[in-house]
């Protein structure tokens, strides 16, 4: 039998320390997570343990509670276990002992009576434990990345005789009792995202996710920090559980005074049992620890950044034609959509919904994945043929894990029908889920796809899911099934993107409710929202940066007229509104004016021009107090250069807000900050004197009277000021007044 591990580990990168404590064969519990502690020795280690044991308070267990990454009720521990399941009744509180140690794949010698201090950067750790008593294996990987991410995940193996069902397996990652407020978000369709805060306070801040699907309502990101942290300011922890179904994100203070961040996946009843030698796999817990939100986010940007199959920076301008058409697939209002887009820039073209079977509307025909004869009858080639004759990639949407009952597939397979209690799930968008946990159903969809691919030339799929699973039960017992569709929807992804490597796959659920990084693996953009009003999106993309960057948010400038909140906005809100993105259009140009397309045009060129810029910087976001400004940037990783938006998204309580900050730019170094003038000026424009414009007055007048924003002309040899850094972060410069709804931008250029 093996001995008992008896070791500390040291993990550090990019301004984090993490230690771990694996001492005596105890599950690993950490010791710090937060700032880099620099180089350790044992002796630290052990009395870094030895000063976080906690006195004996009166009424409490006589032995010092001990939180691991998998709390363990056995100990004490009187918050959520990490793992809840029983052999009915039995083996419910288990009690392991760690029996190896590896570190990236290499078996450490770390068993001894002395126990030993293991120092390393970034690493992957593996720790293997065992309950021979219980009959349960556990196998906990620990991971810190080069950018400062820990992400850790848990195996267990049923070593007993029986069956062993699992209800729950959390982890969790303690914080300090400096963190005592929480910030996560929450939403709904067409407003995604939305910040809420609160106090840490005794109990249990628990976010459930059951909608078979991540969300338009997920925590995302569950962070704790201390009082009135900021984007800019502030020690902040944030955890996300990276899975697509069902999942949880806690926050937990107990009466002691212990507090943990953690999550997992939500299991239904019976949705896991173990026969003898089977094995669970809970999702990654991703822990990001930073200097203000912008420092959390910055920690999972680079993380994706630094994937092998991250998007290219050269994202291509794209056009969906879902609210220029919706189900009018006529092909000359197509084509003329096609040529219109080519002239302006456009690189890729994406037909949605309506072009398979029945489906003239979304009453029928989800789940027959063929052409259709009646609406093309020569097939999509008319179409494909002519987007790639002018340069354009082309994309098709799918929605493979639905189906209408009014389809020949559901017609003739109805117990493909995602079921239980022998009766239907109630309708929503008058679809019903097909049970990709059936290995027929699954085969056919991947077929049905694979077809597809095989005879066009598609570049793109627009994978949507615009309905909860409820019901979701799988097989004649009706059993629950999220746990099985999820993983088979991953399964099909990828078997999809391993037979075409080059295919791109946006991530799209009723807009953005299926945002996290576990579908993130397998795809290559999110749409964030069905809304596309940029005031909404002002907000959306903002709290949506909080865990992906911005080449991931599908960003898109719609028609004049919301289709979703019926505001009207002018079109520099719209464009500049989109830029932090991946841009792409929704509005049916066929309808735009010469003037409109022109100044499209202009906005598509400069995106060109800069998105090695906005699609590789680090996002910031400005702190200001007054509600009515909504800031934010990217700054290049070298800092040499930055683009700005400061958007005015309501009335000012103030005529002036003053002097606005420019974060993120290097104080030691000097800058030139002008502003970008792209199309028309904003409606109301005031610029202050340092930009060194003014108004051509000839002009203002002409533009007044054709209802136009005014055009302004420079005056002098530069535009704008040259000024330290310093004072850039730390002052600012006093911003122009612009009419509500609309979005004034800023360059900065290093000039040493």
């Amino acid at each position: 039998m093996s001995k008992p591990v008896n070791a500390y580990l040291h993990l550090h990168a990019e301004g984090v320390g993490v230690v771990i404590d694996l001492a005596e064969g105890r599950l690993p519990a950490v010791l710090h997570w937060g700032a880099d502690l620099g180089a350790l020795t044992v002796a630290d280690a052990q009395a870094l343990a030895l000063t976080g044991v906690h006195v004996i308070a009166p009424n409490i267990v006589d032995e010092p509670v001990r939180v691991a990454l998998l709390p363990e009720a056995r100990t004490g521990w009187l918050g959520r276990p990490g793992i809840s399941g029983s052999r009915g009744g039995r083996d419910w509180s288990p009690a392991f002992t760690t029996t190896a140690l590896a570190i990236d794949g290499e078996d450490q010698d770390a068993n001894g009576e002395t126990p030993v201090l293991l120092e390393r950067g970034t690493a992957e750790v593996t720790v293997l434990a065992v309950d021979h008593v219980a009959g349960l294996a556990l196998e906990l990987r620990i991971a810190l990345t080069p950018g400062g991410l820990l992400r850790t995940r848990a195996l267990l193996r049923n070593t007993g005789a029986d069956a062993y069902q699992l209800d729950e397996l959390v982890l969790a990652y303690p914080v300090p009792p400096v963190a005592r407020e929480l910030l996560d978000l929450a939403g709904q369709w067409g407003r995604e995202r939305s910040p809420q805060r609160r106090a840490l306070t005794v109990g249990t801040h628990l976010r459930e996710g059951r909608r078979g699907r991540t969300g338009a309502d997920a925590a995302t990101v569950l962070h704790a920090g201390t009082p009135s942290f900021s984007f800019g300011s502030g020690e902040v922890w944030g955890v996300h559980v990276a899975w697509s179904g069902n999942h949880t994100h806690l926050a937990e203070r107990l009466s002691t005074g212990e507090q943990v961040l953690g999550g997992g996946e939500l299991l239904l009843p019976g949705e896991v049992v173990l026969a003898p030698g089977e094995h669970y796999s809970s999702p990654w817990l991703y822990g990001s620890y930073g200097e203000g939100l912008d420092g959390v986010a910055h920690r999972f940007h680079r993380y994706l950044r630094s994937r092998p199959q991250h998007p290219d920076v050269e994202r291509p301008v794209t056009i969906n034609v879902w609210e220029a058409v919706y189900f009018d697939h006529r092909l000359p209002p197509l084509l003329e959509l096609a040529e219109i887009a080519a002239s302006l820039g456009v690189e890729r073209f994406v037909l949605d919904d309506g072009w398979f079977g029945s489906r003239r509307d979304d009453y029928s025909g989800l789940g027959d994945w063929t052409v259709s004869a009646d609406v093309w009858p020569d097939g999509l080639h008319p179409l494909v043929d002519r987007v790639k004759d002018l340069g354009m990639q082309f994309g098709l949407w799918f929605e493979p894990e639905m189906v209408n009952l009014d389809s020949d597939v559901a017609r003739a397979h109805p117990d493909w029908v995602l079921a239980t209690g022998g009766r239907m799930p109630v309708p929503s968008r008058h679809q019903q889920v097909l049970d990709l946990g059936i290995p027929d159903a699954y085969a056919y969809i991947r077929d049905a796809i694979l077809a597809m691919l095989a005879e066009y030339r598609i570049d793109y799929i627009k994978w949507d899911h615009n309905r909860d699973l409820v019901d979701a039960g799988s097989g004649p017992a009706g059993r629950p099934g999220v746990h099985a569709q999820t993983l088979a929807v991953y399964r099909l992804m990828d078997e999809i993107r391993a037979a075409h490597p080059g295919l791109e796959i946006e991530a799209c659920a009723s807009g953005g409710a299926r945002v996290d990084l576990g579908i993130l693996e397998r795809t290559d953009r999110v749409w964030v929202s069905d809304c596309i009003d940029p005031l909404e999106r002002q907000q959306m993309l903002r709290w949506s940066g909080q865990l992906l960057p911005p080449e991931l948010l599908g960003s898109h400038i719609a028609s004049g007229v919301s289709h979703t909140t019926g505001r009207s906005h002018d079109l520099d809100f719209r464009a500049a509104t989109a830029l932090f993105g991946h841009l792409g259009i929704e509005w049916d140009l066929r309808r735009a004016s010469e003037r409109e397309r022109a100044e499209l045009a202009e906005w598509i060129a400069f995106y060109k021009r800069e998105r090695g810029l906005l699609l590789r910087g680090d996002l910031v976001r400005v702190d200001f107090p007054n509600a009515s400004l909504t800031a934010s940037g990217v700054v290049s990783p070298d800092r040499s250069r930055a683009i700005y938006s400061f958007a005015s998204v309501a009335t000012h309580e103030t005529a002036l807000l003053g002097r606005l900050r420019f974060p993120g730019l290097d104080p030691d170094r000097r800058y030139r900050v002008a502003p970008v003038l792209v199309g028309s000026a904003p409606s109301g424009l005031l610029p202050p004197q340092w930009w060194g414009v003014e108004r051509d007055h000839s002009a203002y007048l002409a533009d007044l009277h054709e209802g136009h924003a005014p055009r302004l002309r420079q005056v002098g040899e530069h535009l704008g000021v040259e000024l330290p850094g310093s004072v850039l972060v730390h002052t600012g410069l006093v911003d122009a007044r612009v009419n509500p709804d609309h979005v004034l931008l800023y360059s900065a250029e290093a000039v040493d």
